[in-house]
């Protein structure tokens, strides 16, 4: 009797726990879409149900499953099949599955899940159903073959339609496709000398155009006593060619006291490290003549609105023009330091001091004339941009 007792109480718990399981995994089956055949499939040979309470008596049933999109004709459950194990269990309700058909979706190929594995929500690899038929066709919908469009996913706008654009309005183009302009008046001064007199002097740097093309317009020059003294014009063609840095290339006219000059100008003008602001050009004119000048500046920020401005320029010539009283060599120099305070960031008011020089043969000329070969004069003026 005892022995007995022993013998039902594991096998019946051992039984309600593997039907538990089998429900939990049966309820993780994701088989929607699939159709049951109407007809029966061929009933098994049943077996005797054993005794209650033997170790093979059923200790749970699976009525009760729930699996969406299946249908499941009416008619007998299917007996237990013989099992090595003794807990195995009939899932009463369900017939059997030959002839199902799965869609392609429910199963996609290589998911390299074991064989065996249990069913889950996502693929059931392994499983082997007979008389199931899969339908041919594509795996995914969204399996593409061939390559994607930047505005594929747009709805079909693009930077030239789209309701966003009113008729009549230029679309959106980026910064580097619009073209810009800019005006900066570095020096507008009277200076003041004790030997070489009072005169006006500018120097102008004007540009349009776009980030790596542009038109560059160069201006400077003395007047004095109502005269144009000296004036120097460039009208050149900028393209970048690095960061901060831009090659240039164009003409430059030469008029004031003596007969005009044309040249060939090219050059470079840009940032260099330390924030220097450089321009070197070369020249190129008729009879063999030829040219160079070069300028460096810096800024120096005192305050946020005091900047004390340090500039040098030097001017070197291939052959002598006595007609213009300039000797070949090193012509002339000229530097100066100029403070000035930022009354807004695009007008300045400013005091300075500037030194210029003459060297050889066009030092020379200046004393034949009646000139000193080096000057000190005091200036005051406006630098502002637009």
């Amino acid at each position: 009797m005892h022995k007995t007792i022993d013998t039902m109480i594991p096998a019946s718990i051992l039984a309600a726990a593997i039907a538990a399981a089998t429900v939990t995994s049966a309820q993780a089956m994701d088989m929607q879409g699939m159709a049951m055949p109407a007809s029966p499939a061929a009933a098994k040979p049943a077996m005797p149900a054993p005794a209650p309470g033997a170790p093979g008596a059923p200790g749970a049933t699976m009525a009760g499953m729930n699996m969406p999109g299946m249908s499941m004709p009416a008619g007998t459950a299917a007996p237990p099949t013989a099992s090595a194990s003794a807990a195995a269990r009939p899932m009463a309700g369900m017939q059997g599955m030959q002839d199902m058909e799965m869609p392609a979706k429910q199963a996609p190929a290589g998911s390299g899940a074991p064989a065996g594995a249990l069913p889950s929500a996502k693929a059931m690899p392994g499983m082997d159903m007979p008389g199931m038929s899969m339908p041919a066709g594509s795996a995914s919908a969204a399996a593409g073959t061939g390559p994607r469009r930047a505005d594929a996913d747009s709805g079909g706008y693009t930077l030239t339609t789209g309701p966003y654009i009113p008729a009549g309005v230029k679309p959106p183009r980026m910064a580097d496709q619009e073209s810009f302009g800019s005006v900066l008046v570095d020096r507008l001064e009277r200076a003041y000398g004790h030997d070489s007199g009072n005169w006006t002097a500018y120097d102008v740097q004007a540009w349009y155009g776009r980030d790596f093309n542009r038109l560059v317009l160069k201006a400077e020059g003395q007047a004095s006593q109502g005269r144009l003294q000296d004036a120097r014009t460039e009208l050149l063609w900028g393209h970048a060619i690095a960061a901060y840095w831009d090659s240039q290339l164009g003409v430059r006219h030469d008029n004031g006291s003596g007969p005009d000059r044309n040249w060939l100008a090219f050059g470079v003008q840009g940032l260099a490290p330390y924030w220097f602001n450089v321009e070197a050009t070369g020249y190129l004119g008729d009879q063999g003549r030829s040219a160079l000048r070069l300028s460096a500046s810096y800024e120096l920020l005192l305050t946020q609105r005091v900047v004390l401005q340090p500039q040098l320029e030097l001017n070197a010539y291939g052959k002598d023009d006595p007609a213009r009283g300039i000797g070949s060599g090193l012509s002339d120099a000229t530097a100066g330091l100029r403070l000035r305070y930022d009354i807004s960031r695009q007008f300045s008011p400013y005091i300075g001091v500037e030194w210029s020089g003459r060297f050889g043969r066009t030092g020379d000329y200046a004393q034949a004339a009646g000139e000193r070969r080096d000057t000190t004069d005091l200036v005051a003026g406006v630098h502002f941009w637009f």
